[in-house]
């Protein structure tokens, strides 16, 4: 399957009466994932972990339409108290939900651990979201069309799962651990997806990554030659946040698409380009790892999925 050729967020349908919930939406690929959906009609919550950037966005957002519907919603997906939090407060204000993108995300910090004692990359771009996804499954059920979204990156191609070193106590190296966290993204994505489609769930649940795109992810958090790498070196050869979104919004809107699907750019490298099925690892859809990582990531989150048959 591949896109049709230049597909852009014009072509997206009209998404009037859907509810959308972007992670890290405050900035970067997020935040132009959030206009686009904006921009066709969708009521979008802005899920983020700084409030006054999140604020900040949604008044950028109803200056460019007027009369749109978007809420600023705080969670902090590295702590797991915020995410049931977060996901208790949707529950009182929406009976349904028809798009998650788990789009947030840290890339190459120094070793830190979340509040419950995980590695953050860990933490916060997997566990996070597996969490999230779980506690706003009934929701999802409840939606029209609904589809998950999980971005992860090409550089889940070249990582492994660390599972007698998660936390990275014994050697840590910030990209190898941000690697794993990739991995982990697509490893849940594609779990997800065999899951739903064995309980005959309407959920969709497709994997993602924005190729290399210029934001704040490559020099808000990285340390050393990664920042100097991505922020300086390579920066040039980026693409805009826009181009980036266009693979998440394609996964989440698009009417050829299947469950299971991983899109990216379509470019040399992937680094840019229009929307198209890209290659899963082979890794992320062993059912031996795959599993290995579920039950892990139930436990580690206390989060069981119910699925709806």
């Amino acid at each position: 399957m591949s896109a049709k050729r230049g597909w852009t967020a014009d072509q997206m349908p009209d998404q009037t009466g859907r509810v959308a919930v972007v992670t890290g939406a405050n900035s970067g690929v997020g935040l132009a994932t959030a206009r686009a959906f904006v921009a066709k009609g969708a009521h979008v919550i802005l899920a983020v972990r700084d409030e006054i950037k999140g604020r900040q966005a949604m008044v950028q957002l109803e200056a460019e339409h007027p009369g749109a519907g978007v809420e600023v919603r705080l969670v902090d997906l590295a702590d797991l108290e915020s995410v049931r939090s977060f996901s208790h407060r949707l529950h009182g204000d929406h009976a349904s939900l028809d798009v998650l993108v788990n789009n947030a995300g840290i890339m190459a910090p120094p070793r830190r651990l979340s509040p419950q004692g995980q590695e953050m990359q860990f933490a916060a771009n997997h566990l996070g979201h597996f969490a999230l996804t779980g506690l706003l499954l009934d929701l999802l059920e409840a939606g029209s069309d609904p589809r998950v979204v999980t971005v992860s990156s090409p550089n889940h191609r070249k990582a492994t799962i660390f599972f007698d070193d998660l936390t990275g106590a014994r050697k840590y190296s910030p990209m190898a651990y941000y690697n794993q966290s990739k991995l982990a993204n697509a490893v849940f994505g594609w779990q997800l997806h065999s899951r739903l489609t064995a309980a005959g769930s309407p959920v969709r649940s497709l994997l993602a990554h924005p190729g290399y795109t210029a934001t704040n992810l490559q020099t808000s958090a990285p340390v050393g030659m990664v920042r100097f790498l991505f922020g300086r070196v390579l920066k040039p050869l980026a693409q805009t946040p826009e181009r980036g979104a266009l693979p998440s919004l394609f996964a989440a809107t698009a009417a050829q698409v299947a469950g299971g699907q991983f899109i990216g750019p379509g470019g040399r490298g992937e680094l840019n380009g229009f929307p198209t099925q890209v290659e899963l690892a082979p890794g992320a859809a062993d059912e031996e790892i795959g599993r290995r990582l579920w039950d892990l990531s139930e436990g580690l989150t206390d989060v069981r999925y119910a699925f709806k048959s």
